[in-house]
């Protein structure tokens, strides 16, 4: 199974102006982990990197990182970032990635990994990792909780019935990604070819944004992409009706007010034995 959602000028824009790094309490576990593993890190690959939001979270802490993406329009979109001079980009699937055997010292990927061939990719990961090398994947789950005042089961609520609407236009095959996800990586934990493997869940994240914020990542999601494919007067009619919906429960009128959005990361990480 390997999905391409995310390839248009226009997704890879929304993409880069919605989306977030990796939050700080999953880079903790994951630079740790590495330290403890491998120490120092001269090449890391990030696959399925999309606008290279992850790609420059990496380069603060590596010496040299190459992000890949099958996209070529969220590469282009990474590439317009400047000051990381330590940071290239490479446009390929992750099920083929371009290196040596036995030369990347970390393999990395953000919130990607449930729509690659997952077979494919972790025989290229034990190819290209030298030993000791170190992989490490994570997401976040598709439940998000809205905080404002005493209104967090309602704003929730109306978030996820946006999500739900969309998934009605994703084919059967995409349903098979989702519930990747709901399953925490369960999937992917499992075929990973190396002995010392761990899985960390309920990593729970905080972050505050506006309204318009929070609408707009709904419109990064593959299931709205399919929504505005099929229909794209319904695609703008949900996302309008989403925001109107919230700013009336909140009994508030500008889409800048604030709220808190509570969402729980997983993260894989395996080390390559000698």
């Amino acid at each position: 199974m390997s999905h391409r959602f995310f390839e248009g000028e226009e997704i890879a824009m929304t993409y880069s102006k919605y989306r977030h790094s990796p939050p700080e309490e999953v880079q903790s576990i994951i630079l740790s982990y590495i330290k403890e593993k491998r120490t120092p890190v001269q090449l890391a690959v990030d696959v399925g990197c999309g606008t290279g939001l992850s790609t420059r979270a990496l380069a603060a802490h590596f010496r040299q990182v190459v992000g890949t993406d099958i996209s070529e329009a969220q590469i282009e979109e990474a590439k317009k970032v400047p000051g990381f001079p330590n940071i290239s980009y490479c446009i390929c699937p992750a099920e083929k990635l371009p290196f040596k055997d036995s030369s990347v010292d970390l393999v990395f990927s953000s919130v990607a990994a449930h729509w690659f061939n997952i077979e494919g990719f972790m025989s290229e990961v034990k190819r290209v990792l030298k030993p000791n090398g170190c992989l490490s994947l994570h997401a976040y789950q598709i439940q998000f909780e809205l905080h404002y005042k005493d209104l967090s089961e309602t704003l929730s609520q109306i978030y996820q019935e946006a999500f739900d609407f969309s998934c009605q236009y994703l084919p059967e095959d995409a349903h098979e990604s989702l519930n990747i996800i709901r399953n925490e990586y369960k999937e992917i934990f499992d075929s990973i070819p190396f002995t010392d493997k761990t899985r960390i869940t309920n990593i729970l994240v905080k972050q505050s944004m506006s309204v318009a914020n929070v609408v707009g990542l709904i419109s990064t999601v593959s299931a709205y992409q399919y929504v505005k494919e099929k229909d794209p007067d319904t695609a703008l009619s949900l996302i309008q009706r989403t925001e109107q919906r919230l700013l009336e429960a909140m009994g508030v009128s500008s889409n800048q007010t604030k709220v808190e959005l509570r969402s729980r990361y997983f993260c894989l990480l395996a080390c390559k034995s000698e």
